[in-house]
């Protein structure tokens, strides 16, 4: 089982700024369970509670002592979210070792059972962070009384991506291959990439050509997502097919190829829509989704699933206009980036929700709509040429490297709009419609595994 701790920006600079204390600093963390299909554990941080002021009888650079007063209230919020209570410390000082002490082992035995009998969570958590640059070094660990498992992973998501290991834990060595990557931007974002669990939704022009790029800079984790199978005219865009691929799922032939390319990845493959709820929930242990889907149903779940789930998604689009005679008139990009706290696509207009509605409808009940007027028609073929889709999804996947290695500005966009035939690229930040569900008074923002899944209608 690898546990990944998922931390939203807002919740985790108050944690970096605890760490750059010259004291030690504590409070609860309290986090939501979303287990994966693969029976891994992601707990989803949904509120930080630090040690009021008056709770603290000593605090000094490596000690601290709290009276109840310090984290019982917390735990009375942990059982109305039934969440898990990860009692959290810091360890202050560049050079410390974010490893628990003799003292704080001590610590955990005192609290595992009062703080799993006041929260009525099965788990008692405790983490140590230590401030590292712009980053955090941790070490985690989950205690059920029976027995335990180690924290593995820190993944923090906003407008920047960052991913830090259990500092107990053995690291992987960067293989030579991507020494160019690394004299670019540093062995650890290289160990990052490597490590990221990233799913690509839609496998055709965009979707290809962005797989085909995260296996060659060093992904390692990818899960490929499409119900449709080759036909004669994805020769043209789909990385990696070929005539003979005429029929086969596109999953399949992209796996095919990114295995090529490099035999060690781990490559998982659904030839289903995004728009089951069964496929939707495979989507819960990644870190990073890419939406290369072209329908706006399916966008519509990945919107959600980025809030719902603590899960960046970097969504992507390519629309090309032509006039009489097939003439081509503007050739138009767009890198969108959702992220919790961050405007949803139905907030920025780049969703059709009538659309949407007639395209999660069987064919004959669309047909059927359509013929009384009730839905629209849905979109028949659209022009695409590999050029335009290998260059937005170039744009997508340099979208990622920038959340990782922070080289553009501060803060950040949340997305690109390319206007190829212009040449030029303008960016944009927008904010969630009031209480919408993207909204952080929502209460929305990390709320996990609901029942329907992203707390949406779904078609049998």
């Amino acid at each position: 089982m690898i546990t990944t701790l998922v931390i939203p920006e807002s919740i985790a600079s108050s944690l970096r700024d605890f760490t750059r204390l010259e004291v030690e600093t504590g409070g609860v963390l309290l986090a939501r369970e979303a287990w994966t299909p693969s029976g891994n554990l992601r707990l989803l941080a949904a509120e930080f509670w630090p040690v009021p002021e008056h709770a603290y009888i000593r605090r000094e650079a490596d000690d601290l002592l709290i009276t109840s007063d310090g984290y019982v209230p917390a735990l009375a919020r942990a059982e109305f979210l039934g969440a898990v209570p990860i009692w959290l410390h810091t360890h202050p000082g560049g050079n410390s070792s974010a490893c628990p002490s003799q003292h704080d082992l001590r610590v955990d035995e005192q609290l595992s059972d009062l703080f799993r009998l006041r929260s009525g969570s099965r788990w008692y958590g405790t983490a140590i962070l230590s401030p590292e640059g712009e980053q955090l070094r941790f070490t985690g660990y989950l205690n059920s009384g029976e027995n335990g498992a180690e924290i593995d992973r820190l993944l923090t998501v906003g407008p920047r991506i960052s991913l830090a290991w259990n500092e107990r834990a053995d690291r992987a060595p960067v293989s030579g291959m991507f020494n160019r990557n690394v004299a670019a931007f540093g062995g650890e974002v290289q160990r990052v990439v490597q490590d990221l669990r990233i799913a690509v939704v839609g496998c055709g022009g965009t979707g290809s050509a962005v797989a085909e790029q995260l296996v060659r800079l060093g992904s390692r984790h990818v899960l490929l997502i499409d119900p449709d199978n080759i036909e004669a005219s994805n020769i043209t865009r789909v990385y990696g097919s070929r005539e003979s691929d005429v029929g086969r799922p596109k999953v399949d032939a992209l796996a095919d190829h990114l295995r090529q390319i490099a035999p060690d990845v781990e490559i998982s493959t659904l030839d289903t829509a995004i728009t089951s709820e069964w496929t939707a929930k495979q989507l819960a242990g990644s870190d990073v989704v890419f939406g290369c889907t072209d329908d706006n149903a399916g966008r519509l779940v990945l919107s959600r699933l980025a809030t719902f789930m603590l899960i960046p998604v970097i969504d992507v689009g390519v629309i090309l206009s032509s006039g009489v005679e097939g003439r081509l008139q503007g050739i138009d990009g767009r890198v969108t980036l959702l992220y919790p706290g961050s405007a949803c696509l139905v907030c920025r207009g780049r969703i059709d929700i009538a659309r949407a509605a007639s395209e999660m409808l069987t064919p004959g009940e669309r047909r059927r709509r359509v013929d009384e007027g009730y839905a629209p028609a849905l979109a028949g073929i659209e022009p695409a040429v590999v050029s335009y889709t290998t260059l937005v999804a170039a744009y997508a996947v340099g979208e990622l490297l920038e959340r990782l290695i922070a080289y553009g500005p501060e803060p950040p966009p949340s997305e690109l709009i390319i206007r190829i035939h212009d040449r030029e690229v303008s960016v944009n930040r927008q904010l969630p419609r009031s209480r919408h569900y993207c909204d952080p008074l929502s209460g929305k923002i990390g709320l996990g595994v609901t029942e329907p899944f992203l707390e949406q209608v779904w078609t049998s």
